[in-house]
């Protein structure tokens, strides 16, 4: 299956105040997404799944990428 890109803008609880993030990421489908965003979050600041809202996910096209990493992948 071919991998996309998607862009997720979202919210996360840091302390006693929302975070929002902006994060590009390539996967199959928003499922996997949801997934990516969920284990990332919860791994590096260590919240569970109900303190992160994911606000929007859209596909994007190679030209829109702004992640320097993601272009990387890309280019490849």
């Amino acid at each position: 299956m071919k991998t996309k890109i998607f862009r997720v803008q979202g919210k996360f609880i840091m302390g006693d105040t929302f975070k929002p993030f902006t994060r590009e990421l390539k996967a199959i489908g928003e499922d996997d997404i949801k997934e990516k965003i969920y284990s990332e979050f919860g791994s590096k600041h260590h919240i569970v799944r109900n303190q992160i809202h994911i606000e929007k996910i859209r596909e994007i096209s190679a030209e829109d990428v702004v992640d320097p990493l993601i272009k990387n992948l890309i280019s490849e």
